[in-house]
């Protein structure tokens, strides 16, 4: 399309209209295996924007893909005319009403959220996806989504009590419950809507529809059915002879997947919350088939959810950082696993029910372990089961779990014969495929591992997902249960409901939508499902040399190509966990995990030029990415974005040179050194208003940003004030001094050298660079010279088995993290990995082992707050520094929930970004310290956190090990 044409259209919008290649590709994609390149990228901000969009639409004949958090897996959010992405700006609770236990939100409201405004009220709204902490509402109305609750709370189309919308004329509806006089009514009124219920009772009132229907649909007891529109249901209104006495259009619209009109609102009914106390029994098999043949017993009891996992998805787990803590309860190497959660108001009500539930359990024979969770233990049991999705995408290489006939609902009774029948089908392809489900509700997550780069296995792609469609077809199962038919299953659509039901839903939509223009090729006139994959079938993969070693991943394309789609980057601030600190911001899809790598993928994969990373797109996604590295932990498939940046800035710098402020922040620590020589004078110099206003407007730092001071310490000397006065009783350390510590923050170097000596330690030190300035500005060259030096030095400790303590994350952590991509003896890089720690990591491993105890620390009072180092929490834990300081007696300790603390090293320094910076901070952090009284310690030990905190609070923040430090006896 002609962008002058798209350039008018943005010109009349209150929102915004994209029609750059950056936002395009953003859009490109969802968590399905489809790419479509969109024309543009609409962010609507009120009805009005909407109704523009639809008569631009209409009258060039293009398509309207609606598009919340992009979390579909078939293919129900990418498409080749305006993607409208309702998720930045249609956001609103509007109206709770406590007394009928209604609500009425806007579509891009997000689930969890939700529920959390709807706590203090004693209600929440049941439905419960795996992307529960960032799915939002209109895309589960769309999908029709249900998760783990819906064996207790139905699904999502029995909570929607109206819909307000806009259809494809551009006129307002409501579609809400109708008595029978009120649908006549409707019926005789001169509207676009009105024509609507006229042809539906048209085509419904027809005793031969009605029964073909009745025919062909799934199974009424399957309530997670999506195939199609849902005149399965309508058929239950008394106006078609069935029991109801009213008729809900929304019933219709719901699992639409946006097809029949535009939402702007929906009214949710609401559940009160379920009782407070719960216990999970985990049955463990030695076979999925003994796990299946459980599922009937145990659901003759009042199960708040019946979950199933296979042996691939629980091995899946062994490698995320996250998650190996979360795997505590799995027994032995069961093949399958049942999680069968019970809710009760009392103690001995559900313990009653707990010895019921295992009594069935033995009774069976089937399970060899059944251990029995309570409290957290269930929430982490039930990350685990959440994070089953996203973990599929950490399998190395090319071969995938597609999700193509994962979405298969039989009902309950046919699940073992049905499962049966399958695995003859996926050993008959050669396959070993991938068991995860909602094994209450009949619901089974099936996946088969495909290369979809090759044209073989996308003929399996088809034939698979063609004869499982015919195997559901004979137990009159749904083939879309939840997940929605997409692009992926609805060519399979009149297969699975035959051809004059597929006719009459082809109708439907054309009453709706005579023009096709919303979400089209979606339900009905389906794309084809073996075509417009995220890549070229067949095509030669693009060799890309990288400084970094991928081989871990098979190379930075497979690295990228990791992300999934699933999207747990999207989840806000408010949810636990730190991913994506910039998009928490801004709420840009550009600023999280899944666009980063989504365009690095596109621009390795499709390159413009012959260096794929001169892009300027890679330049701005990567711009506000902060380098946290919550991403390698919470993104379940482990995407790396902090690494992937680093390579992306050294190859885009190797081509365009490296800027000024960059070779500033690289080199910083040569300038600390010189500084630190005049101390004096240089601190001077950073506090005048002139010189120091001079030097940050050269160096591109932001005004109102403080400068470090630099110091100048022997710690040598310093060492030698506490060398024989105290008992070496314990073991030999290696403390790295490294460049923060040498010239910056000196005082915890010398309180380390304290604490450590007084507490009976033999200390040496390790002086060096760790490299992580140069990291940070992409300076690999410098970086990888720097490791390699250090390597070469910290040999002769690694291989005596010493432990190397580190005092600030960043530095001590790329001893475990980028050193093992750098440098070329493989073996020294993972002994010197094995052998640093944290210092609080090293304290709190002593306390485990009873070699430190309370007895030499004061007992004065204290509260302490703590905030860790992103670092530390991707690639250590926080408990550590917990626990150490939790050892003196009387220390009240508290970790405050907050993500990244906004200054990312030179991030927060530099003037474009310091808005950014600041925000980040002010969204946990800088409230946290803020409402902490004046005599809170609070702790931080990243060198940028505790500068970041002064800046944002005023408060000044100590390093775990000074705290220590001064509550030491005397």
């Amino acid at each position: 399309m002609n962008n002058n044409l798209l350039s008018g259209l943005d010109q009349e919008l209150e929102g915004e209209l994209h029609i750059d290649k950056l936002s395009k590709t953003l859009y490109a994609t969802d968590a399905s295996v489809y790419r479509k390149m969109p024309m543009a990228v609409a962010f609507p901000k009120s009805n009005g924007d909407i109704k523009r969009l639809i008569h631009f639409a209409n009258e060039h004949k293009i398509g309207l893909i609606p598009r919340t958090a992009g979390t579909s897996l078939a293919g129900q959010c990418v498409g080749e005319g305006i993607v409208v992405d309702v998720s930045k700006h249609y956001t609103n609770i509007l109206h709770l009403d406590s007394e009928k236990k209604q609500v009425t939100v806007q579509p891009g409201v997000i689930r969890d959220e939700l529920n959390l405004y709807l706590k203090p009220f004693g209600l929440f709204f049941g439905p419960n996806t795996s992307t529960s902490n960032r799915c939002m509402i209109g895309g589960m109305v769309g999908n029709n989504s249900s998760g783990t609750t819906s064996i207790q709370y139905g699904v999502t189309r029995d909570k929607v009590i109206s819909m307000k919308t806009i259809l494809s004329d551009a006129s307002e509806a409501e579609f809400k419950t109708l008595g029978n006089e009120e649908f006549q009514d409707k019926l005789k009124e001169n509207s676009f809507e009105a024509s609507l219920y006229y042809n539906l009772h048209k085509e419904l009132i027809t005793s031969d529809i009605q029964s073909e229907i009745k025919e062909q649909f799934p199974k009424p007891q399957i309530h997670r059915r999506n195939t199609g529109y849902a005149v399965d249901e309508l058929l239950k209104a008394s106006v078609f002879g069935g029991p109801e006495q009213h008729i809900n259009l929304a019933k219709l619209l719901s699992g639409s997947e946006g097809t029949l009109a535009f939402t702007t609102e929906i009214t949710l009914q609401l559940d009160d919350l379920p009782p407070k106390l719960s216990a999970m029994v985990v049955t463990h098999y030695h076979s999925l088939e003994e796990c299946l043949l459980d599922v009937v017993p145990v659901m003759e009891h009042p199960l708040q959810l019946c979950e199933m996992m296979d042996k691939v998805i629980l091995d899946c787990t062994k490698n995320n950082r996250t998650q190996l803590a979360n795997r505590f309860f799995v027994e032995g190497d069961p093949k399958g696993l049942l999680m069968l959660q019970l809710n009760a108001h009392s103690e001995a009500e559900l313990e009653k029910a707990v010895r019921e539930l295992l009594k069935t359990v033995e009774t069976s024979g089937l399970s060899y372990a059944s251990p029995v969770l309570y409290g957290a233990d269930i929430h982490k049991a039930i990350e685990l089961r959440k994070a089953g999705l996203g973990l599929l995408g950490n399998i190395v290489g090319d071969m995938k779990a597609v999700a193509c006939i994962e979405d298969t609902a039989v009902a309950v009774e046919d699940l073992k014969d049905f499962i049966a029948e399958f695995t003859q089908i996926m050993e008959g392809y050669g396959q070993n495929a991938v068991y995860y489900a909602h094994a209450g509700a009949g619901e089974l997550h099936l996946r088969p591992i495909l290369n979809l780069k090759k044209s073989v296995d996308v003929g399996l792609f088809r034939a698979i997902t063609t004869d499982v469609a015919k195997l559901t077809k004979k137990y009159k199962g749904s083939f879309s249960g939840e997940h929605g038919d997409g692009i992926v299953r609805a060519e399979f659509i009149p297969l699975m409901i035959g051809d004059k039901n597929y006719q009459l839903l082809r109708r439907i939509k054309s009453y709706f939508d005579p023009n096709n223009i919303f979400n089209p090729g979606k339900i009905v006139d389906a794309f084809p499902m073996d075509e417009s994959f995220r890549y070229e079938v067949d095509r030669t993969e693009p060799v890309i040399k990288t400084l970094f070693d991928f081989s871990d991943s098979e190379g930075i394309l497979k690295a990228a190509e990791k992300c999934n789609g699933s999207g747990d980057c999207r989840k806000t601030h408010v949810m636990a966990g730190g991913m994506c600190p910039s998009y928490h911001v801004t709420k840009n899809e550009k600023d999280t995990t899944r666009g980063r790598a989504n365009t690095l993928r596109e621009m390795l994969t499709n390159p413009e030029g012959s260096n794929a990373f001169d892009s300027k797109e890679l330049k701005e996604v990567f711009d506000l990415c902060l380098s946290c590295k919550a991403c390698a932990t919470e993104c379940p498939s482990n995407v790396d974005i902090a690494t992937l940046k680093t390579e992306f800035l050294f190859q885009y710098q190797e081509v365009n040179g490296y800027p000024l402020r960059g070779k500033l922040f690289a080199h910083n620590t040569k300038f600390n050194r010189l500084g630190s020589k005049m101390a004096g004078l240089t601190n001077a110099m950073y506090d005048s208003s002139f010189f120091g206003g001079v030097l940050k407007k050269v160096s591109g730092v932001a005004k109102e940003r403080s400068l470090p001071k630099v110091y100048s310490v022997d710690f040598d000397k310093y060492k030698q004030l506490f060398e024989n006065k105290f008992v070496t009783n314990k073991i030999k350390v290696v403390l790295f001094i490294d460049e923060f510590t040498r010239y910056l923050d000196v005082e915890v170097g010398k309180d380390a050298i304290e604490l450590l000596m007084k507490l009976g330690y033999e200390v040496t030190l390790f002086y060096g660079e760790s490299g992580r300035t140069y990291l940070s500005k992409g300076f690999l060259k410098q970086a990888k010279a720097i490791a390699e030096k250090n390597a070469s030095k910290l040999a002769d400790y690694v291989n005596q088995g010493l432990p190397i303590l580190g005092l600030e994350p960043s530095a001590i952590l790329s001893f475990r993290d980028e050193y093992k991509r750098m440098l070329k003896d493989v073996d020294l890089a993972a002994k010197i990995a094995d052998n640093s720690f944290l210092i609080e990591e090293f304290l709190a491993k002593e306390i485990q082992k009873g070699e430190l105890d309370a007895t030499v620390f004061n007992e004065s009072s204290k509260e302490i707050k703590i905030h860790n180092h992103c670092h530390q929490k991707a690639l250590s834990n926080q408990k550590v520094t917990f626990d150490i300081l939790n050892l003196p007696k009387n220390y009240k300790v508290t970790i405050i929930p907050s993500g990244c603390c906004g200054m990312a090293g030179s991030f927060g320094y530099e003037k474009e970004h310091y808005e950014t910076s600041m925000k980040v901070g002010g969204l946990k952090l800088f409230p946290a310290v803020s409402k902490s009284s004046n005599e809170t310690i609070i702790a931080a030990n990243g060198t940028s956190c505790r500068h970041q905190i002064f800046d944002g609070t005023n408060r000044i923040a100590q390093h775990p090990v000074s705290i220590l430090k001064e509550a030491l006896l005397d």
